[in-house]
């Protein structure tokens, strides 16, 4: 099994760029350099579980490279995790420590400064786990990633080096027949996919790594994006390929109809980590993105599924990979191949393939279908099953409409709760967009009423997970009464789906 470290020890690139970013470049002779600085301080100190709460750039790829070279444990600390997030993931994986960069505040949950590291560009902060055992790993843990769950409360997640490099090994494959030189990392490096799919997979593929901060991304906050900032780090970077949320590509495509120009450099765009409305993938490839969708979870090592520029249909998320298998149970898709060791605090991953809870199909083809999540679904008055993130998707993608969940469970016709793209938005202008959007929907699937969010939804409301997913029950709850009211009016939009 090749790694990561081995084409940098190799040695490709000594000459020119491997990593790219606002303090310059590294060829891997430096790279290298850096690397193993920091496994002689891991050695001398034999410091061996190691927490980061770093923005993207160089550092992280370096303290990441060094603990794999060890064999060590690294848990990457998102750097939008609450305060009670990042306690609780320092308390239950048991870091030695946490290294953050040099000029940052002293993170929660640690004890005290302890000195500098990679030419004193970081710091680490001694915590109460540095002298004592931590609980105990499954044997050949190499990362503990953290989901965002339902909860506030992060879960933990074991997984071994060779299922990430086995997942990055073969999304090196599915895009072999464009061989993208340059990557650029547009989600935070503490993302699992931007982790495997990103780095790993751009040095298997002997790539260059183009490293921004997540401010030079224009990221504002947790959730926050400034579409120009992100404008003219595409046009500085000019990469090949890049990784995008449903809601950057909607970013990037709403700019680009409204003239914005792209980089002409793009030529393989992957999509992940939420539904992707057809309507969005065709606006895309009309503007000539070239956008290719795909589905993976965590506990499976990140990336499953992923349409391939030979092999592409709309509306599926791509064939399995290599090293995946899919079987549908009951409507519900299961994997088996790459998998996690287990969840942190010895909570085991039942044998056998592993249940997504997602629901789905697989055509003659071998092209996956995802059609929502099973605990979502609702059922409606006319016994018709609607999958919310559906609809959703098709509400997010109208540039009127920011945020929504839909919900109709019992009722005669759905209700969405809309957050809209600008304050300047009235509800004339919500309710047209609900009747464009309804065209395209069969009727049962219809949004017919909707209430205006008083307040975008945000995770430190309770509102959103800290990856960015809606906490439907919570949303729910939080505007009751107004659903309960509206559906004792006529709908905002006719059962024909037009405006009322």
């Amino acid at each position: 099994m090749t790694r990561p470290m081995d084409v940098v020890l190799r040695g490709t690139r000594l000459n020119a760029p491997r990593v790219i970013s606002a303090q310059g470049t590294l060829d891997d002779a430096a790279l290298a350099s850096r690397i193993d600085a920091l496994v002689a301080w891991l050695a001398r100190t034999g410091i061996r579980r190691v927490a980061s709460r770093l923005d993207n750039g160089p550092s992280w790829f370096v303290l990441d490279l060094a603990l794999r070279e060890i064999g060590g444990v690294h848990v990457p600390l998102p750097v939008f995790f609450s305060e009670a997030q990042v306690r609780h993931a320092l308390a239950s994986s048991g870091a030695q420590c946490v290294v953050t960069a040099r000029e940052d505040a002293m993170p929660p949950g640690v004890e005290a400064l302890s000195g500098f590291l990679d030419g004193e560009r970081l710091a680490y902060w001694r915590t109460p786990a540095h002298d004592a055992p931590g609980p105990a790993l499954p044997h050949r843990t190499a990362c503990i990633t953290y989901t965002s769950g339902t909860t506030g409360r992060p879960r933990g997640v074991c997984l071994d080096a060779e299922t990430l490099f086995t997942v990055a090994g073969s999304l090196v494959d599915a895009a072999s027949a464009v061989a993208p030189r340059r990557h650029l990392c547009l989600m935070p490096l503490a993302t699992l996919l931007e982790n495997v799919a990103g780095l790993y997979a751009t040095l298997l593929a002997d790539a260059e790594i183009a490293l921004p901060s997540l401010s030079e991304i224009g990221y504002t906050g947790a959730t926050g994006l400034d579409v120009p900032t992100l404008l003219r780090c595409l046009h500085r970077y000019q990469p090949e390929s890049v990784i995008l949320v449903p809601q950057l590509l909607l970013a990037l495509v709403m700019a680009a109809e409204q003239g914005a120009p792209l980089p002409a450099s793009l030529r393989y765009i992957a999509v992940g980590g939420g539904r992707v409305g057809p309507g969005l993938l065709q606006r895309a490839r009309a503007l000539g993105l070239p956008v290719f969708e795909g589905y993976g979870l965590t506990e499976c090592g990140s990336v499953v599924c992923l349409n391939r520029p030979e092999a592409t249909r709309d509306g599926s998320v791509g064939r399995p990979l290599p090293h995946a298998r899919i079987s549908i149970v009951e409507g519900e898709i299961q994997v088996e191949g790459a998998r996690a060791l287990a969840y942190l605090g010895g909570e085991p991953l039942p044998d056998g393939p592993v249940r997504t809870g997602d629901l789905g199909y697989q055509d003659d083809e071998g092209y996956v279908h995802i059609t929502g999540r099973r605990k979502n679904v609702f059922i409606t008055a006319f016994g018709r099953n609607v999958s919310p993130e559906w609809v959703e998707s098709e509400l997010l993608a109208h540039p009127a409409i920011a945020q929504a969940v839909v919900w109709g469970e019992a009722q005669a016709d759905n209700v969405a709760v809309l957050v809209p793209r600008r304050a300047d938005i009235d509800d004339a202008r919500l309710a047209r967009a609900l009747a464009d959007i309804n065209a395209g929907l069969p009727d049962y699937a219809r949004v017919a009423r909707f209430v205006r969010a008083g307040a975008p939804f945000t995770a430190d409301a309770g509102l959103m997970t800290a990856n960015g997913r809606p906490r439907r029950e919570a949303i729910l709850g939080r505007y009751q009464a107004e659903v309960d009211a509206c559906y004792r009016r006529p709908p905002n939009v006719s059962p024909s789906g037009v405006a009322a």
